[in-house]
């Protein structure tokens, strides 16, 4: 009797976290055999645009698991009309394997929403449910409650398996492709089928797009809950460029990419300032989240195409710098204070900012660096020589900041 993973997904695209994940389960449930199901509906979630079809994630999913001796594709899901429901899929598998036991490897969220799934008493009576949980362990105690649930409710077999391996979302790579980065995480023969087809949107040429373009392309390389900021403040900053006698364009657009990699974690920064030979100090390595606005300035002039002021406005526009350019106050500004921003003294700060651009900016300045120091966090060098060198300008008492180590 085999012991046999079914392992189903989109696969878009597959990457090297399913294919260790399909490695550590295999190894620790002994398994003879691990299945790659690419769906061809998936009945949870909506697929984005320029997903390749079916065959084609096959074919990638076929590329990918080349080297795992234990790993098939089976196109089953493909070769059925509809949805792809999960209970259909095992139901079908069971009748082909009658003798051996199925295993149907979950990721976390796959798991802890399994009992609402689309006849979840047929999953759990033909296969038995892995649940990959991260390798800090179940320290809220989901996975365990759920298993319980499971066993409970539906008389469910669960094993729960250590996620030892790569956490990574197709989403991720899928922005990678586009930024850069993505050879870390993609076989190389996944890759080459990918830029040899222009597949995921790789063969566009994404330099100097026309602005609605820019803007569908921007919000597409977004988190969705941070997509309504980045559109205030591409507006904003057009307000503030009309009002202060800027480059209107110039500054939606710099807007628009201010955060274009804000979605790419730490880890990733640190692949983009490699891949774009970015300078950081050892303050930036320390704190990632600071470099999405150097990272996304590179992006901008080698992705994008953009002018040198806009790439300079996005550079400093989480930090500032002593001597702003007029640019740069107004993405720092906007980005700062644009509609959805909701904390004390922004209506404050608004209302400055369309009266008096400098003093806007000293306030902005003395607000962030307050909350620093309210958190015990560390203020960055730029940032203390922005509000010294604006506060001078206008005549106005420097304060001295606590300092920090870096």
């Amino acid at each position: 009797m085999a012991r046999i993973g079914v392992f189903g997904g989109t696969f878009n695209p597959p990457h090297r976290g399913h294919l260790q994940a399909a490695e550590e389960v295999a190894r620790v449930l002994e398994l003879d055999r691990v299945l790659f199901i690419p769906d061809r509906e998936p009945p949870h979630k909506q697929v984005p645009d320029g997903t390749p079809d079916g065959r084609t994630r096959l074919e990638l999913v076929q590329a990918a698991i080349g080297e795992l001796p234990f790993a098939e594709a089976d196109d089953m899901e493909l070769r059925r009309e509809g949805k792809s429901y999960t209970a259909d899929t095992l139901r079908l598998l069971r009748d082909r394997f009658p003798d051996d036991t199925l295993y149907l490897i979950t990721g976390t969220d796959m798991f802890l929403s399994l009992h609402q799934w689309y006849h979840p008493e047929e999953i759990c009576r033909y296969a038995v449910i892995v649940g990959l949980r991260r390798t800090e362990g179940d320290r809220d105690g989901a996975f365990q409650a759920q298993k319980n649930r499971l066993e409970k409710q539906f008389g469910a077999r669960v094993e729960l398996v250590e996620n030892r391996v790569l956490e990574i979302s197709s989403s991720r790579v899928r922005r990678l492709l586009i930024l850069g980065g993505a050879e870390k995480y993609v076989p190389e023969p996944v890759l080459s089928i990918i830029r040899t087809r222009g597949l995921y949107n790789t063969d566009q040429d994404y330099r100097n797009l026309p602005e609605e373009e820019l803007r569908r392309v921007a919000v597409g390389l977004l988190k969705e809950s941070r997509v309504n900021h980045v559109l205030g403040c591409a507006d904003t900053a057009r307000k503030l460029a009309r009002l202060y006698g800027a480059d209107e364009t110039a500054a939606y657009r710099a807007g628009l990419l201010h955060d274009v990699t804000k979605a790419i974690d730490g880890e990733d920064q640190l692949l983009l300032v490699d891949k774009y030979d970015i300078l950081i100090s050892d303050f930036e390595r320390s704190h990632p989240k600071l470099l999405h606005a150097k990272t996304g300035a590179y992006v901008a002039k080698y992705v994008f195409g953009e002018s040198e002021e806009i790439q300079k406005a996005i550079f400093w526009h989480t930090t500032g710098k002593a001597d702003m350019s007029l640019m740069e106050k107004i993405i720092y500004l906007a980005d700062y204070m644009e509609p959805t921003r909701d904390f004390p003294g922004v209506e404050k700060l608004r209302e400055l900012a369309w009266t008096d651009l400098d003093r806007a900016m000293l306030l902005a300045f003395t607000m962030c660096i307050e909350e620093l120091v309210r958190e015990n966090k560390n203020v960055c060098k730029d940032s203390r020589e922005a509000r010294d060198f604006i506060a001078r300008e206008l005549g106005e008492p420097v304060e001295e900041i606590p300092q920090q180590e870096e």
